[in-house]
């Protein structure tokens, strides 16, 4: 009998979907902006304030991060569990690493809406 010890792990679909789903949300976001950067380029700091004040870009940009933080958190989640045996440094590791994303998340919510 194999005794498995399991640590937040969220296997299948879910996480396999949610990597695809980020995926796409930020190509259409860095898309976009390339585009407007393309045809309409900031010249300084007025013009890139003005470009990221308006509500649907703030929400736009919050999206994108929101999908960066999940899409780094389960790619960090899987290789901490492939390659970190200890279950207690694995543990540490990954709480330190949701600590770290939450804050990032926190501090651009207060950039951009701030």
């Amino acid at each position: 009998m194999v005794s498995r010890v399991v640590t937040g792990a969220h296997y299948g679909l879910r996480d396999w979907l949610g990597q695809r789903v980020t995926a796409v949300i930020m190509a259409v976001y860095t898309v976009l902006l390339g585009a407007i950067l393309l045809f309409n380029a900031p010249d300084g700091y007025g013009e890139w304030k003005a470009l990221f004040s308006g509500r649907i870009m703030q929400l736009a940009t919050l999206l994108f991060i929101a999908s960066l933080l999940y899409h780094a958190w389960v790619g960090i989640r899987d290789v901490l569990m492939d390659y970190i045996k200890p279950t207690s440094v694995r543990l540490a590791l990954q709480i330190g690493v949701i600590l770290s994303l939450v804050v990032y998340m926190g501090w651009s919510i207060l950039i951009l809406l701030g």
